[in-house]
Formats: C-alpha cells, structure tokens, sequence
C-alpha cells in the first residue's frame, strides 16, 4: 500500500486545486481509494501498471460480497474511474481498466419532505431573548427560505446578504455561485440575530469575524453545530420524523414544485448542475397534482 501512498497524495491535490472539491469530497475518495488499495494488497498487487478488467471484477465481486447497496458500489466505482483517469492523463497508465465498467443503476428513493404543519412545529421552538435562540431560528429560516446546503450556510458571511433586495450570494460546490433570494420570514430572523444575538456573540470571542452564524464562543459555527441545533429543535419539538439540514433543502424544493414554481428556476435556486438532479423532486409533487385534478375537474368526481 505504501507503493500507492504517492499517486492518492497527488490525486487528492488534484481533487482540490484543479477541481475545487470540497473537504468531504476529497474525504471520500481518500476512504475509497483506501479500500481499493487494501483490497489490491490482498490480492498480492503491488503495481497499478498491472490492473487489467479481470482484476476490476474481482474487485467488485468483493463490493457486493460486503452486501453495500448499489449507490455504495456506483460511488466507490466512479471515484476509482477518476482516480484512473487522472493516472492516465498523467502517464502512469496506459489504459484506464475501470472506463468500460458500467456502474449498477442505483435505486430511485424519493427525498423525504417535511409537511407545514411539521415546519411550523420546528419555527416555533428557539427563545428568541437570548442570542443562540436566535441564531438558531435564523439558520432555520435560512435554510427552509434558501433551500441552500448546510456547508453554503455554515460559510455564509456578513457581505453575502442584501437586505436592500432580499438575497443572498452563495458560493456552491465547486466554487460555483448564485444568488437566491429570500423571504420576510427570514429577513426578520436574521435582522433580529445580526443586531442583537450576533453582537453579543461576537463579544464573547473578541477577534473581528466576518461569518454570520456563531457559535457560543463567538467563532464560525462548524457544519456540525448547525447538524447538533438543529437536532436538538426536533428533540424539543417532540416531532417523530427524522429531520436533518438536507431534508429543509428537499422540503424548499417540494414546496416550490407544489406552488407553481417551473423545474428551471427550482434547479438554479438549489444550483444544480444539471436538470435531472432537481426532477427527482417532480416524484414528490405527484400526489398534489392529483389532489389539484380531483377537485378542479368538472368530471373527476360524481
């Protein structure tokens, strides 16, 4: 494995100059490339000149032995497809032994939303006379409001927001940015924490921070503290379903599709690369549009 130590180290340089991925990203293609290279120790190869289709096929004969489920094996097999990629453009193979691998079709699992009735239960559980109270209930707003992503939040800075005409500016994966705009609801909950919750944070740390969201030292909240806050508002808000920062991004999503908005503009407000990653949320709306059709025409009903 220590023959491979030198190829992951430049590829995830790779992954993070020239490709701009994020740390979980380059994360989990360090986990996987691990993997890889203690299966590739076992089966006595020491040289990834040597790799050739048989070997890929054993490998993923061993991916399903570990009973992992087909989104498991398609990700563990693209990020080795990269992987190889990146050694052949660098001359260190000749072929890539996994271009030719189809990857097995992952199961379609419709993202879980959360109904009004569950949202109101959750905006109303933060005390808002005290400074986390608040700043939690603006992270909540924010990101039902936005639909953005809980790193997008956590990275947030005081300059990303226009209160003049309601947006925000946010820098996406791959450093990609957008603009999206939010509501009053939000507006009042961040106006209300910037100038009173924040203010008394910040005095805590002492230091010039420019991030909006705190955490109860007056430093930038990680992506875990907006995962362990939020967690706590359903613990008190008694609610049975499971709730994390990714389900208020598909509840945004839902929200929309069922009021109208067109999969386009729903697609640049998440920042979607491509359209068929926002159409999954189509599968959701089905149901709505039942309900629309069985009480709007004229012959649905006797």
């Amino acid at each position: 494995m220590n023959n491979f130590s030198a190829y992951r180290e430049a590829f995830m340089e790779y992954l993070q100059i020239e490709k701009s991925a994020s740390p979980y990203t380059v994360q989990y293609y360090r986990n996987d490339l691990d993997d890889y290279f203690e299966f590739l120790a076992r089966e006595g190869i020491a040289e990834l000149q040597t790799i050739d289709p048989h070997t890929v096929r054993l490998y993923l004969t061993e991916l399903y032995r570990q009973r992992l489920s087909r989104r498991s094996v398609s990700r563990k097999i693209s990020a080795l497809r990269t992987f190889n990629k990146f050694l052949e453009r660098e001359g260190i193979i000749k072929i890539n032994p996994f271009f030719h691998l189809k990857l097995p079709k992952s199961e379609k699992s419709i993202p879980g939303f959360l109904y009004e009735e569950e949202l109101e239960q959750l905006f109303g559980i933060s005390d808002l006379t005290n400074p986390l109270g608040q700043r939690d209930q603006a992270i909540l707003e924010m990101l039902y409001a936005t639909g953005m992503r809980v790193s997008e939040c956590q990275g947030l800075q005081m300059n990303d927001i226009d209160f003049s005409i309601g947006t925000v500016f946010v820098k996406g994966k791959g450093r990609k940015e957008r603009y999206i705009p939010f509501g009053k609801f939000a507006e009042n909950a961040l106006k209300t924490y910037i100038n009173d919750g924040r203010e008394k944070l910040l005095k805590k740390s002492g230091e010039s921070i420019t991030s909006v969201f705190l955490n109860y030292k007056g430093f930038p909240i990680t992506d875990r503290g907006i995962r362990l806050l939020l967690k706590k508002i359903v613990e008190k808000a008694a609610l049975t379903v499971d709730v994390h920062p990714h389900k208020l991004r598909h509840t945004f999503a839902t929200h929309l599709l069922n009021e109208g908005a067109d999969l386009r503009s729903v697609q640049e407000l998440l920042g979607h690369e491509s359209i068929s990653t926002t159409q999954i949320y189509t599968h959701v709306t089905k149901s709505h549009l039942r309900n629309v059709y069985m009480n709007s025409h004229p012959r649905a009903k006797l």
